[in-house]
């Protein structure tokens, strides 16, 4: 397995990511979508990231901000929520991700986190090359109208003990044409107690393994 940085240009800007490599062939390429003022070091995402690395599945893992807006969203927490310009992003990406020959093949899924999971879902709805999505603890109900237009198939992985947002998700699962709801049992927003992410690691492993296929097309 390998990781190195990279940077893109998207939405007339330049992000930087982190591109992971399995050993020996990809199944597939899962981009992933941070959100409420997450990105690329992002401890959690970076746990799912690895175990997807086990499983066989190349990753990129994207600063959807710049420094910059980072610093304004953390004074603000408006950019977080501007799905807009984070799905925009996620289709830059793609095709960046389109245009690499060792990975261009590669049938592509979105992995999303809080409201990154909406930004993914927008995104996938104007891409239809997007074979699968993921969502955990995720805000999917802020992609409006875009839900009818998903046609990947969609698990949406909420824990027990985040009421709120599970009811939400439940909403949200109910516009998409191809959805599941997971919860886990006990979870709370953050999956911090133990065995939580393990369990969500698992459950997006089997959802893209299922809906991967097993070559892409460019």
């Amino acid at each position: 397995m390998s990781e190195r940085e990279i940077e893109l240009r998207a939405d007339g800007i330049r992000l930087a990511g982190r591109l992971g490599m399995p050993a020996g062939d990809a199944r597939g390429l899962v981009i992933f979508a941070h959100g409420s003022g997450s990105g690329r070091q992002s401890p959690r995402n970076r746990f799912v990231a690895a175990s997807l690395k086990d499983a066989g599945f190349t990753t990129l893992l994207l600063d959807l901000l710049t420094a910059d807006e980072e610093q304004i969203d953390n004074r603000s927490g408006e950019l977080r929520f501007d799905i807009g310009l984070l799905a925009r992003r996620m289709v830059d990406a793609t095709v960046w991700a389109r245009a690499q020959p060792e990975i261009a093949s590669l049938p592509v899924g979105y992995f999303g986190a809080s409201t990154g999971a909406a930004a993914a879902l927008v995104a996938s709805a104007q891409r239809k090359d997007i074979a699968a999505i993921v969502s955990r603890g995720g805000r999917p109900d802020l992609a409006g109208d875009a839900l009818e237009s998903v046609a990947a198939p969609v698990l949406l992985i909420v824990g027990s003990r985040d009421p709120v947002v599970l009811n939400l998700n439940r909403a949200a699962a109910s516009r998409l044409k191809s959805c599941e709801l997971a919860v886990v049992s006990g979870a709370t927003h953050l999956f911090e107690e133990p065995g939580a992410l393990e369990e969500v690691t698992a459950l997006a492993q089997q959802w893209f393994a299922a809906h991967l296929p097993e070559s892409g097309a460019p």
